[in-house]
């Protein structure tokens, strides 16, 4: 190293913490900032000198709980310490059996709790793994493999297709080099990079004089110089984003989380008032803190968090069936709630396979059907089968596709891919619908020379021998117009080139999104053996164009059309242009903010320009996002949620992961995505497709439904429960229920009677409806009046009953035994009304959960286990009974049926009324 370069590294080349526009900078600025010889690259010191200052090349990892830490904050729950200092307070006062039952209900919960929280996001692992292992630098003027952690600022790498970038770097030299940016941008096509600057503003996807960590070379080669490493990347921008989002509540948690506040504030009153009337009369201070244990034992809906936990997993059993696989529990609910849904263009409402749609030759238009690489289809003309022989210039626009071009396609387990450039693929699979087989055409026309593609030139071109020799060219229509003057007539003569025609013709298919590639050829010398570019300046024939398009499934467009009929709002966020995206969009049937007839599509660089309260407007009332960056889709996320709104975001690449984690539910796709994308998920498609998040939100609308019914159902028995423990210590009487018995009533129906309700099938109608508004209570006006009246027959019955059998000279533990008993059968017919909260048994069928049925036989069974059996007797301090007994107790259940479905019937009749009309 001479003395100026010693000087020059001598110091730190610039501020690890300052933002630097890399893409906006001069090649010769952005060397002499960084102070490093691009012919020689950094030396070994000054290498050692920078992983001191910039650090190595990795992401800092997330600080994780601790397993004990994680399965203690299960404890950190409101009702839960109820139910802790009943454990204390009992063993102090020797009511050993008590107190074990107690925790044991709070340890299950706790350890259920424990058991999904452990499924714990590992996305910051997953970007560590996205760095590179390896990668080519110069370094005193040497060309060296290096483990990529050891690259810094300055660093000069080389890159050959296949590579991975191993870190962000500012292109200073490129031969036709592209990238496949997909993961980090969204955009669906390989971008072609070059070295010049590009304004300071532009969206990531547009830096094209830039390549970005963990991106890979898809063809060509060329050199960089390392600007930022580690934490500095754009990946590590994400990994931050991903670290600050929030885990938010869902409305479900949000809820229950409310009602439990308010339960425990009441319980605590409820209990110091009854605790301060039971002095008052005269009982003893054990006695006294027993009755206000037995009122906030029987306030509590202990079951609760168990059979939520339960009915969510099955939840999730089901989402399995329709391809969606949840990796977050309450996820099943969210979606029951969703109104927004954000997703990606590429693979999730598209093929993500590049397909060829329109070919115009020979002064034609004709459209070509089948999706895909799969080369199924036709070539059509007026919707027949297109006559190849009556237009040559069809012809040989599709031999050129097929012939001037270096890529493949092949089947792979059943899956039709391809190796090489997408577009490449698209064109061999619309002449293979057309008949033509590359074996075929190549010994017709064997290759013999290239001129490879170069963005300079905007075109590739080959050069064929045989009994025909020919030289083919594609590119840009720009390219290829301007080395052509005549144009191939149907006959195959040639003819005056009209370029308005053909321009108005591209500009017509790029309306419709499509991606346009234009077609030449020109007869070769036969003994001609190499092609330069000065053989295809002029005199070339044009054929015509191909338009291509990454088209919209077809499944898509009916998914979005049940979302947009049940009240959900969807939208595009995608990396790819405006014009391809509002295309995209228009075919799937998206709504939203139109001009001249079309949507309109906001790009990323206008969302810069946008102030976060304005944005909000904006983001709710456009369908359609495109060119959008990582930060800019986290932005809409939460714009759309300080609106009110529940968003389901999907995304497949490192670039989604931020936006995913924000999401209300985050959607990752399970064949294309990325382990980063993934593992910020709360859901996975198996299928990548759209409509399994219909079939999803469907399913989670289901889960919601039940998961009302249960509550519905399980409140009045609390409630009973709580006005009988309050009316005895009123009249000074006995105890109707111990807190023991309380517990069992609690934990076995919650079990055996309230699960039943998770096998409900899904109501008629259920995606007719908007979705639940996040703001709405759990309980409507009507439904806590239900309640009420139900948790008013039970206090009847019950205390009815046990007063009835001390005053007919029954012991106190047979007395006990009936009402407990009178909770457990009441709540047998109730479960028969909460099938569904608004019709009648006889309208959803008697028999078409018969889980209900088989749930009440087998509580039966072990309530007779409670009252007969002499453990059970000692263990709960129960007695057996007589037939008597049990006929008055099931003649209340009748009762009870009786009144609620009447009152469902008066409540509720108008919307039966409407909903019968409407259909």
């Amino acid at each position: 190293m001479n003395v100026t370069e010693e000087k020059r590294t001598s110091s730190l080349p610039m501020d690890k913490n300052k933002q630097y526009d890399w893409h906006n900078l001069e090649i010769a600025e952005t060397i002499e900032l960084l102070q490093v010889a691009p012919e020689r690259g950094l030396s070994i010191s000054e290498v050692e000198k920078r992983l001191d200052a910039y650090g190595r090349n990795v992401m800092t990892p997330k600080k994780k709980q601790s397993a004990i830490v994680r399965f203690m904050l299960q404890f950190h729950q409101p009702l839960i310490y109820i139910l802790l200092a009943a454990t204390v307070v009992t063993i102090v006062m020797g009511e050993y059996i008590d107190s074990a039952v107690i925790f044991a209900v709070v340890l299950v919960n706790a350890i259920i709790g424990y058991i999904q929280e452990s499924k714990a996001l590992e996305a910051i692992d997953a970007l560590a793994k996205s760095m590179t292992a390896n990668a080519q630098v110069l370094r005193d003027g040497k060309k060296q493999n290096i483990d990529a952690q050891e690259l810094v600022p300055g660093d000069i790498v080389i890159l050959q297709s296949g590579d991975k970038f191993p870190a962000d770097v500012r292109l200073v030299q490129v031969r036709d080099m592209k990238v496949d940016e997909s993961a980090l941008t969204g955009e669906s096509v390989s971008v072609e990079k070059n070295t010049g600057t590009v304004p300071a503003d532009v969206v990531l996807g547009d830096r094209l004089n830039m390549g970005f960590s963990s991106t890979v070379v898809t063809y060509g080669h060329g050199k960089g110089v390392v600007v930022d490493t580690g934490d500095h990347t754009e990946v590590g921008k994400i990994q931050q984003s991903i670290a600050s989002a929030q885990d938010l509540d869902t409305p479900l948690t949000l809820k229950i989380k409310e009602f439990s506040n308010l339960l425990l504030w009441v319980i605590l009153g409820l209990s110091a008032i009854v605790f301060v009337i039971g002095l008052l009369r005269g009982m003893a201070f054990e006695e006294t803190f027993m009755v206000a244990i037995a009122l906030a034992v029987g306030a509590i809906p202990e079951g609760l968090p168990v059979v939520v936990t339960i009915m969510l997993a099955i939840g999730v059993s089901k989402m399995a069936k329709r391809k969606a696989i949840i990796r977050k529990l309450v996820a099943v609910e969210t979606l029951g709630s969703t109104n927004v849904i954000c997703s990606d263009k590429t693979g999730t409402l598209t093929e993500n396979q590049m397909t060829v749609q329109q070919v115009a030759a020979g002064g034609k238009v004709y459209e070509v059907n089948g999706l895909g690489y799969r080369p199924e289809g036709e070539v059509l003309e007026e919707g027949k089968t297109a006559d190849l022989a009556g237009n040559q210039a069809l012809e040989f626009c599709l031999k050129a596709g097929m012939l001037c071009n270096d890529s493949s396609i092949k089947e792979k387990e059943g899956q039709w891919v391809t190796e090489g450039d997408p577009t490449e693929g698209a064109m061999i699979v619309t002449a293979r619908k057309a008949g033509f087989k590359e074996e075929q055409l190549e010994q017709e026309y064997p290759r013999q020379d290239t001129i490879p593609f170069e963005s300079e030139y905007q075109y590739m071109a080959t050069l064929h021998g045989g009994d025909n020799p020919a030289i083919f060219l594609k590119g840009s229509l720009e390219a290829v117009l301007e080395r052509c003057t005549e144009a191939m007539h149907p006959d195959g003569t040639t003819t005056s080139l009209d370029k308005e025609e053909i321009q108005k013709q591209v500009e017509e298919m790029a309306a419709e999104g499509l991606r346009v590639l234009a077609f030449a050829m020109a007869e070769a010398p036969g003994d001609k053996s190499g092609i330069e570019h000065s053989d295809t300046e002029s005199g070339m024939v044009f054929l015509g164009v191909q338009g291509m398009i990454d088209p919209p499934r077809k499944e898509a467009v009916e998914a979005v059309r049940l979302c947009q009929k049940a009240g959900i709002d969807v939208k595009m966020i995608t990396g790819d242009h405006a014009i391809t995206a509002s295309a995209i969009a228009s075919q799937i049937g998206l709504k939203g903010r139109k001009e001249n007839g079309k949507l309109v599509a906001v790009a990323g660089r206008k969302l810069q320009q946008i102030q976060d309260k304005e944005l909000e407007e904006v983001a709710e009332t456009t369908s359609v996002f495109a060119r959008v960056s990582p930060d800019q889709k986290l932005r809409l996320v939460k714009a759309l949620q300080a609106r009110g709104k529940i968003v389901a975001m999907t995304g497949d690449g490192v670039n989604d992961g931020p936006a995913l984690k924000q999401a209300n539910i985050g959607i990752a796709m399970g064949i294309t995505g990325t382990d980063v994308a993934k593992d910020a998920s709360d859901m996975i498609l198996t299928d990548d497709n759209f409509s399994s998040i219909e079939g999803a939100v469907e399913e989670g609308r289901s889960v919601f439904d039940n998961l009302i019914k249960f509550i519905v159902w399980t409140l009045p028995t609390n409630l009973g429960e709580s006005l009988v423990i309050i009316l005895a210590v009123i009249l000074a009487s006995q105890l109707p229920v111990q807190p023991v018995q309380i517990l069992w009533i609690n934990m076995t129906t919650s079990t055996l009677l309230g699960l039943t309700l998770a096998f409900e099938p899904k109501e008629p109608g259920i995606m007719d409806r908007p979705p639940r508004p996040a703001n709405k209570p759990i309980l409507t006006k009507g439904l806590i009046m239900r309640s009420i009246l139900v948790g008013v027959v039970m206090l009847i019955t019950a205390f009815g009953l046990f007063i009835y059998e001390m005053d007919r000279g029954a012991t106190l533990a047979e007395a006990q035994t009936v009402a407990t008993t009178v909770f457990v059968v009441l709540e047998s017919a109730y479960l028969l009304n909460c099938r569904s909260l608004i019709k009648s048994l006889r309208a959803i069928g008697f028999f078409s959960n018969m889980w209900v049925y088989y749930g009440i036989a087998a509580m039966f069974l072990v309530q007779a286990m409670f009252i007969y059996l002499p453990f059970m007797n000692t263990l709960f301090h129960s007695s057996p009974l007589d037939a008597m007994q049990l006929l008055r107790i099931f003649a209340a259940a009748v009762i009870l049926f009786t009144i609620v479905s009447i009152e469902k019937y008066l409540r509720f009749r108008n919307i039966r009324k409407k909903e019968a009309n409407a259909a």
